[in-house]
């Protein structure tokens, strides 16, 4: 038996490459900045002041979520600089649904043996992402576990927060049979429905890193990772200036399932799925599963990664907001009697979705 002394390192836990990570993203952190937080990492925890960022009577809205199956494709195919916007995405778009600006963000990255490079090209993603959302990253942690995980594998999850004046909550009181409802296009995939994308890769045996067989002057590998839409800064002032009703983010269980969970009950949202242009990327995913409408429409975002109920004589005004914020818009269906529920109608059918209670977790 050696009398060779243990250490952490030798154990596979490297402190000396943790520190080195704090040390690179620290920049990135500052970059973050924004009132009521100073962005600085390295304490045991991040202050933010409310009344430096201007808020009266706050309400604070917490959110946390993760990546789901997209971190095997961004692992498998070495795409690393995008799953953190994912992450923030994921995280914020909930929060603004609640009418609330995100304020700040934390992350967790775990992994079996700590690679610089990659981790700091994923903390990069989040600090992107926190600057297109407008929060500031305040801290986080980096998790090495030897023994945990594969070697080249890591997992994410993230934490935010943010805060909404009292009297300017969404929490779905507002909502009026009559409203119209808006969809925001998606920029792909979003972060749901991975393990079906990735389940048709495998069995269709796809050439991620070859052209998409829709689109020949871009490869699937970057449809297939193009980052989830953060509709922070659009939604905001729509939302501050009293022009909203209700906002729903479209992630796992789809359009049937995410917009009745912002209805009260007795009100029943229809959509009309031949009312926007079906993106080419869903259409390749339907057309090579054989997937059905129903499916779809519970699986992904189908275009759509956000729904907002206006009001019918607010539309006009709302549509060119958004439009001058660079969201693509179309008007997709009203707000009617009924169950308290969704449908969706195609071309041949509607499949209709029952009232959502269970959360609903990406895939």
């Amino acid at each position: 038996m050696s009398d060779e002394p243990y250490s952490y390192a030798k154990a596979g836990v490297s402190i000396a490459a943790g520190n080195a990570l704090v040390d690179a993203i620290k920049p990135l952190v500052r970059a973050t900045r924004r009132p009521g937080a100073d962005a600085e990492i390295g304490g045991f925890g991040g202050f933010f002041d409310l009344k430096a960022a201007g808020y009266d009577d706050p309400l604070l809205v917490a959110a946390n979520d993760g990546v789901g199956t997209k971190l095997k494709l961004a692992i498998d195919s070495n795409r690393h600089d995008t799953v953190g916007i994912d992450l923030v995405a994921m995280c914020v778009n909930d929060l603004i649904v609640q009418g609330a600006e995100p304020l700040f963000f934390l992350d967790y990255f775990a992994t079996g043996t700590l690679v610089g490079d990659t981790a700091r090209q994923v903390i990069t993603g989040i600090a992107d992402g926190c600057r297109i959302a407008g929060c500031a990253l305040i801290g986080g942690e980096t998790a090495e576990m030897p023994g945990m995980y594969a070697a080249g594998d890591y997992d994410l999850a993230g934490f935010a927060v943010g805060a909404v004046e009292r009297a300017q909550a969404l929490t779905g009181t507002k909502v009026r049979e009559g409203d119209v409802l808006l969809g925001l296009a998606s920029s792909g995939v979003h972060s749901n429905g991975y393990s079906l994308v990735r389940r048709l890769a495998a069995d269709k045996g796809w050439k991620l890193d070859r052209p998409a067989l829709f689109d020949p002057e871009r490869l699937l590998i970057d449809w297939l990772m193009e980052p989830t839409r953060i509709y922070v800064r659009a939604l905001l002032p729509l939302v501050r200036a009293g022009k909203v009703s209700a906002l729903a983010h479209i992630t796992g269980g789809g359009l049937l399932e995410n917009v009745p969970r912002v209805l009260p009950d007795g009100l029943h949202a229809t959509i009309d799925a031949a009312s926007w242009p079906q993106p080419r990327l869903m259409a390749f995913l339907q057309a090579q599963g054989n997937i059905e409408p129903g499916e779809m429409a519970r699986t992904f975002n189908c275009g759509v990664g956000m729904v907002a109920a206006v009001r019918p004589d607010e539309v006009d005004a709302v549509t060119a907001a958004l439009e001058a914020a660079d969201e693509t818009v179309f008007r997709i269906g009203a707000i009617g009697a009924g169950p308290r529920g969704c449908t969706v109608r195609g071309s041949a059918e509607a499949w209709s979705a029952r009232t959502p209670w269970s959360a609903t977790h990406n895939a």
